[in-house]
């Protein structure tokens, strides 16, 4: 369900990119977030009707919604406001290739236990080729920015606590219950913050094709297959596994806007591609040796364990 998101999330470039339309960075982030809301409302309303609204074991903490709503409001705030500082390629880099060992990091905080070796090993495979990728793209003779940098390392950063977050909320209530919450304060943190930066909007019909696109598809579908994901799967895992975004981001800006990758982009694919495979592996490995302790085999079938709450 990871890397089907992943593969969503990988289209949103080229989505942006084939409409030539007249929104900014900020309104076509802004505006995805609320198609996303309406999409997330209407999915819970037709699938579950009241009960998805409902929390399902025990009291929905607000305090956990306001912070994933929050973190997603920073995450597509501070990245586009850091790739327009350090330029796409560096800032895609260090925005994308900081989330997973942010998420390590945390996760680490969290339950006092370092993910294992292998997964530290798939992880930096992976974050750098992703980088690889990245930076082959970037264009020459753009300054340095630290500014921009630290906007992409806090995007990355609100990244990884958003799926911490939403890792913890989804013992409390459905994928789409808390999609919908969480969106809908990121929706009206960052309509106010789009309007300051870029005025009135005046979208074209290409426009709204492509919000429509990535409002629902790449934010309403592929969010709800993560969510859901986060159930069975450790949240910095989660985040690793969706380095396969660049991956898909790559083969479409070839085959399909005719971009012409060196050398590099090639070796980055691959690493990425490695890193993802070694990641799941350390995954699958890790849930057949937890069963083997009583302890362990307890918290892995118990919904409200410290293990789900990674």
């Amino acid at each position: 369900m990871v890397l089907a998101a992943a593969a969503l999330w990988g289209t949103t470039g080229t989505a942006q990119s084939l409409a030539h339309g007249q929104l900014t960075a900020g309104w076509f982030g802004a505006l995805r977030l609320v198609v996303a809301t309406a999409f997330f409302a209407l999915y819970a309303w037709a699938t579950h009707r009241r009960s998805a609204f409902e929390p399902v074991h025990g009291p929905l903490p607000w305090s956990g919604v306001l912070g994933a709503g929050v973190c997603m409001a920073v995450y597509n705030l501070a990245f586009f406001a850091g790739v327009r500082l350090t330029g796409v390629g560096l800032g895609t880099a260090i925005a994308l290739g900081s989330g997973p060992l942010w998420a390590g990091i945390l996760q680490a905080l969290v339950t006092r236990q370092l993910p294992s070796a292998r997964w530290w090993a798939g992880t930096v495979a992976a974050v750098g080729g992703g980088a690889m990728m990245a930076l082959s793209s970037s264009g020459a003779g753009q300054a340095l920015s630290w500014p921009g940098i630290a906007l992409c390392l806090a995007s990355g950063l609100s990244y990884a606590i958003y799926t911490l977050l939403n890792k913890k909320l989804v013992r409390f209530a459905s994928a789409a219950s808390i999609t919908l919450r969480a969106f809908g304060v990121a929706a009206l943190l960052a309509l106010p913050a789009a309007w300051i930066d870029g005025g009135v909007p005046a979208p074209v019909t290409a426009d709204w094709w492509a919000v429509a696109y990535v409002g629902v598809v790449t934010a309403g579908v592929a969010y709800l297959l993560f969510s859901q994901a986060l159930r069975h799967i450790s949240a910095a895992t989660g985040v690793t596994l969706a380095m396969g975004e660049p991956v898909v981001a790559f083969t479409l800006a070839t085959l399909v806007l005719g971009e012409r990758p060196g050398v590099m982009a090639f070796a980055g694919l691959v690493l990425v591609i490695a890193g993802v495979l070694v990641v799941v592996r350390a995954e699958l490995r890790a849930a057949r040796v937890a069963p083997q302790s009583p302890r362990n085999a307890a918290l892995t079938s118990s919904p409200s364990s410290s293990t789900d709450m990674a």
